[in-house]
Parts: C-alpha cells; sequence; structure tokens
C-alpha cells in the first residue's frame, strides 16, 4: 500500500496517540488535530499537528483543505461517565455536535476511511455472560447515549452516502508504549489501573474498590482488560480494510477474558512491589457485574488478535507512571 494521510482527531490523547505510532509504523503519514483540553503536546511525535477544535467547521474544514487526509480517525471525544451526568450539555455539544462536523468534513472531502472509537458502554447491563455486538443497546449514560448516537449516524452516513466507516467498541483500554514516551494521563484521573498505581507510588491515599457483593468470583467487579497496543493494532487494520475497499463494520475491541478488581490490584502489588492501602466500600450505582468481550468478529473480520496479559497491561502502565509519566509531567 501507498503511504495515505490519515488525520487523527483526539490524537493527542491517550488511545488516539498509541494509533498515530502504529499508523505511522505501518507507512501512514499522520496529521493529529486536536485542541488540547485532555490531549498532550508531549504525545505528538508522527507527523504534523494542527491544535483546533471539532466544534469548530471552519478550522476542520480548513485542516481537510490542508492536508487531503484519505482516511480519519476520531477520538476526540469526552470520556468520563460520571461527568456526563453532570456536564451533559458538554458531551452533547463535542461528542455528537462535534463528531458530526467532523464526518461532514471527511463526507465532503470523499475520505476512503472513516474509524470511529466507540465503546461498550452503547450496551448498558448485560443480558448475556459476554458481549457480542449484537447485543441491544441500552445505554445507562449520557456518554454512552452520545456514543450510540454517532454510531447511529455513520450508519446512516454508510448507507445513504456511501462513507466507508467502522465503528469500534473498546472495552477497558489499559497499558501503555512506556519506550515511546506515551501512556494514560487523565485529569483528574478516574481510571483502576493509573489510580492503584499512583496509591503504590504514594502520589495518593489508597485505592477504593467500589462493591464487593457482585455476582462474581470475589465478590468484585469483572471487567476486560485490553492493552493499548492491541486497541492499536485493531485501528490499524480497520482503516487498512476500509481503504482496500471495505465498507466497515462494528467491532468490539477486548480480549475476551474478564479480571475482577480484586484481581487487578493483587497484579499490581506484585508487579510494583509496593503495597498499598485498599479500601472496599460501597459499590457505584449503575456498575454491571461483569463486562466481558466477544471478539470473535474482530478475530475473523480484521484478522485481529489481542496478544497482551492482564500482568503485561499493569507492567507497561507502572514503567510509564513510575519511570517515564514524571519527567513529562509536573507531578
Amino acid at each position: 500500500m501507498s503511504k495515505k494521510t490519515v488525520l487523527v482527531a483526539g490524537g493527542a490523547g491517550y488511545v488516539g496517540s498509541h494509533c498515530c505510532e502504529a499508523l505511522a509504523n505501518a507507512g501512514f503519514d499522520v496529521v493529529v488535530l486536536d485542541n488540547l483540553v485532555n490531549g498532550h503536546k508531549q504525545f505528538v511525535k508522527w507527523g504534523p499537528f494542527v491544535e483546533a477544535d471539532i466544534r469548530d467547521k471552519a478550522a476542520l474544514w480548513k485542516a481537510f483543505e490542508t492536508h487531503k487526509p484519505s482516511a480519519v480517525l476520531h477520538f476526540a471525544a469526552l470520556i468520563e461517565v460520571k461527568n456526563s451526568q453532570t456536564d451533559t450539555h458538554d458531551y452533547y455539544e463535542n461528542n455528537v455536535s462535534g463528531a458530526i462536523n467532523l464526518i461532514n468534513a471527511a463526507d465532503a472531502f470523499d475520505v476512503d476511511a472513516f474509524v470511529f472509537s466507540s465503546t461498550c458502554a452503547v450496551y448498558g447491563i448485560p443480558k448475556t455472560e459476554t458481549l457480542d455486538e449484537t447485543h441491544p443497546h441500552h445505554p445507562i449514560s449520557p456518554y454512552g447515549r452520545t456514543k450510540a448516537m454517532v454510531e447511529g449516524v455513520l450508519a446512516d452516513m454508510k448507507e445513504f452516502r456511501g462513507l466507508p466507516a467502522t465503528s469500534l467498541r473498546y472495552f477497558n483500554a489499559a497499558g501503555s508504549h512506556w519506550q515511546s514516551s506515551i501512556g494514560e494521563r487523565h485529569q483528574p484521573e478516574t481510571h483502576a489501573i493509573p489510580l492503584a498505581i499512583h496509591a503504590a507510588l504514594g502520589r495518593r491515599d489508597g485505592f477504593k474498590i467500589f462493591g464487593t457483593d457482585y455476582n462474581t468470583p470475589d465478590g468484585t467487579a469483572v471487567r476486560d482488560y485490553i492493552h493499548v497496543l492491541d486497541l492499536a493494532d485493531a485501528h490499524v487494520r480497520a482503516v487498512q480494510e476500509l481503504m482496500d475497499g471495505g465498507k466497515g463494520d462494528v467491532y468490539n475491541l477486548g480480549t475476551g477474558t474478564g479480571s475482577s478488581v480484586r484481581q487487578l490490584v493483587d497484579t499490581i502489588s506484585d508487579v510494583s512491589g509496593k503495597p498499598f492501602d485498599v479500601a472496599e466500600v460501597e459499590r457505584r450505582p449503575g456498575d454491571p457485574d461483569k463486562l466481558v468481550a466477544d471478539n470473535s468478529k474482530a478475530r475473523e473480520k480484521l484478522g485481529w488478535t489481542p496478544t497482551r496479559t492482564l500482568h503485561e497491561v499493569v507492567e507497561s502502565a507502572w514503567r510509564w507512571h513510575s519511570e517515564v509519566e514524571g519527567k513529562l509531567f509536573d507531578i
């Protein structure tokens, strides 16, 4: 495949930056578009940078006219479930209105591929042991609903406008490529692995397990932790499938194996070798017992196989937070 230009909206963020590296390694020319509200300039390493907001139609149009991308990857969303319940207007304005601006620009400039960063939150409370792509959509947060709405827009744009589009539903993205000085950094941080590691590093006072009465083997919630580098590989495959003439589809991205919060804490303790305080508190409303992917469709149609274990996820996250993060950011 000859070199193609890929516009990565939200490419200065966590998953976006890892995907930029994977795309560059696969021979693509990468252009990052990010407003740096949640992204980090330090993570822009693999091509030109456009500081712009997807809600700004004029800035988007200029970026497309200047760089003429053949493909677009969209990561520029607000992602905190709790915040979506308090800052609901912001979530619809950015995640839906902004996404529509980006989709319209991609359609106007006849891109060959549009890949959307979606989420398993579109499913809501699981009705099956593992979730496949046919599971009903009953999102229980504004965040999940905004993602489901954009998937619907893309489905219509694909059917009625011929836009080649794929939606990738993440489970729990985790880990880092610390060797490239990129990793998970949110402000404020709400994700389990960074929170526990920060506790082990003494950057916060302990870690909370929310609920020990779930219908799981050890009573704590079970989640599917997928390494961010495995996610990045899936994005490259999705882009290539579309650029080779595919029409796109919807895929779950998870390992297919669940790990409990208690298992996660034990793994972080083993990897770090550092004890930290763990408090057991009441569960949060709306948290399902178990969220685990059925990833067979992505395996079959994209030829994608996640290869990294929970231990590798945690080890890479530990190396990022303990050795790299403090060199790049004021901690």
